[in-house]
């Protein structure tokens, strides 16, 4: 198996439980939503540019740059197949996975295996235009070391997070993050609902790659 890898690259992690810590980005090629505010809009097309790899390859890849926490993203890092076989190597081998998904996609397969990574879910709220394609069955997977975050664009979105975050007792499962769609609400009127809405556990986390690099910037 050879998976599609458009960008590897270390950086630090921008948002996430180990926002602010060093990581090794391992982003696959292609997504299966269209997301309004997608930043990685390029990496997600049939046709971008790829490297093909094998599973030893990057976990070679990974080795070299001494850094062992290790983000797989996209794109859409759950739509390539025997990501368990890649997975079971890092992690194997002593690194921290963390796997951003956006929700759509069963991740019931990894969190069973033996050597389980740790999963950040992105719920779409409705100013995505994706909100139909969530699997909220991820949730019953959740433990203390995932994570559902909540990309917010408006104060309507900020109502039906609430709305998700309630339902399912996600502050009792895992960290819970709302982040604003960079440019399109501040970060002022989130934090101004969550005090109205009594919010607790839930944390504010703002993009921090966006703020330390232009936010088109690549490999960062």
């Amino acid at each position: 198996m050879r998976y599609p890898v458009v960008e590897k690259f270390v950086s630090i992690n921008g948002e996430g439980q180990r926002a602010g810590e060093l990581a090794v980005f391992i982003r696959f090629r292609g997504c299966n939503l269209k997301c309004s505010y997608c930043d990685t809009r390029w990496a997600n097309a049939a046709d971008a540019e790829a490297e093909l790899m094998s599973a030893e390859e990057i976990a070679e890849y990974v080795a070299s740059t001494g850094v062992r926490n290790v983000t797989l993203t996209g794109g859409e890092p759950l739509l390539q197949p025997e990501l368990n076989v890649l997975t079971d190597i890092l992690i194997s081998s002593g690194n921290t996975v963390e796997i951003e998904t956006n929700g759509s996609i069963s991740a019931a397969e990894l969190a069973a295996g033996k050597y389980r990574p740790f999963f950040t879910f992105d719920y779409k709220l409705p100013d995505s235009g994706m909100e139909a394609h969530m699997l909220t069955e991820n949730y019953c997977l959740l433990t203390q070391n995932d994570t559902v975050k909540f990309v917010s664009g408006s104060i309507s979105d900020l109502r039906r997070a609430a709305e998700i975050i309630k339902e399912f007792g996600l502050v009792s499962k895992c960290r819970v993050y709302i982040s604003p769609v960079f440019g399109r609400i501040e970060p002022a009127e989130i934090v101004d609902f969550m005090a109205s809405e009594r919010l607790n556990g839930v944390r504010l986390q703002l993009q921090l790659h966006k703020f330390i690099w232009d936010p088109c910037k690549r490999g960062v």
